[in-house]
């Protein structure tokens, strides 16, 4: 980021509301934007004021009543600010409230009725197992629920059978897979590759009209699970497609048609150009 680190740094800075939580897009206090907002902001060394967030998440319980990724977040936001500030048993009880999702085929996903997980689903519920310290129990469940959702063109979906895959679903299962030990069919690489943009950027789906930075971001996390590198000609179309998103503001556009600007968006902005610059 060079010289603009500190109008990112002032940009996280702002996304925290009067209340504690993370600014939303409507500018309310949301539990799922207060996760990018103290991820952003600990990654550029800018102290969280733990206090005024630990008062937002105690109003929230044990996260009775909260949806599936909601009660991850708030898991997550309260790993962020350091387990020692939780109050006794609630890492249990919200870690079973993420299992109450948990799918028949060893997934997770937020509705209840489903009958399979979803890539997300998982990424999220092992997100906020791992960030409390824990495993998911059945793990090898979980990695068969995903294995069903590999797509007919060697990549990954949401749903189980599909003939074409999506880049996020793909990124997020490349990405656990590789984390828990498994192995992956190093092709997989080759099918990301495929979802470059000719301008910069990774589509979220095959013939998508325009790249993303949410996409572009799990593309090059993936990528560098398999450890393969860019070729020189993406490595700095990608670049580009950063300069083109980023605002004097301190923080990032999710793609060219997007007129918000926000922390989760922010946050795979840096995400993105930590790989970039290895």
């Amino acid at each position: 980021m060079g010289d603009s680190t500190d109008l990112v740094r002032e940009f996280f800075q702002r996304q925290i509301t009067a209340e504690g939580g993370g600014r939303n897009r409507d500018g309310r206090p949301d539990l799922y934007y207060t996760i990018f907002s103290l991820a952003g902001m600990q990654a550029l060394d800018v102290p969280v004021p733990a206090e005024q967030v630990e008062r937002y998440l105690r109003t929230f319980g044990d996260g009775d009543g909260l949806d599936f990724v909601h009660v991850s977040s708030l898991a997550r936001c309260w790993a962020s600010l350091g387990t020692s500030r939780m109050p006794d048993g609630l890492d249990t009880a919200l870690l079973n409230r993420v299992e109450s999702f948990r799918t028949a085929d060893g997934g997770y996903e937020g509705n209840r009725q489903a009958s399979y997980g979803t890539a997300y689903g998982a990424f999220v519920a092992l997100g906020a197992y791992q960030d409390l310290g824990k495993t998911p129990p059945n793990l090898l469940k979980l990695i068969q629920a995903l294995k069903r959702l590999e797509s007919q063109d060697g990549a990954w979906s949401n749903i189980p059978g599909a003939k074409t895959g999506a880049l996020n679903a793909t990124a997020g299962a490349v990405t656990m897979i590789r984390h828990l030990g498994f192995p992956v069919n190093a092709a997989v690489g080759d099918w990301i590759f495929a979802q470059a943009h000719s301008q910069g950027g990774f589509l979220a789906v095959p013939g998508a009209p325009l790249p993303d930075l949410l996409s572009t971001a799990t593309a090059l996390h993936a990528l560098a699970a398999l450890e393969r590198r860019l070729p020189s000609g993406i490595h700095e179309r990608c670049m580009d497609f950063m300069d083109s998103l980023w605002t004097a503001e301190g923080g990032f556009h999710g793609h060219w048609a997007d007129e918000f600007v926000d922390a989760e968006y922010t946050y795979y902005g840096l995400l993105a150009l930590g790989h970039l610059s290895l």
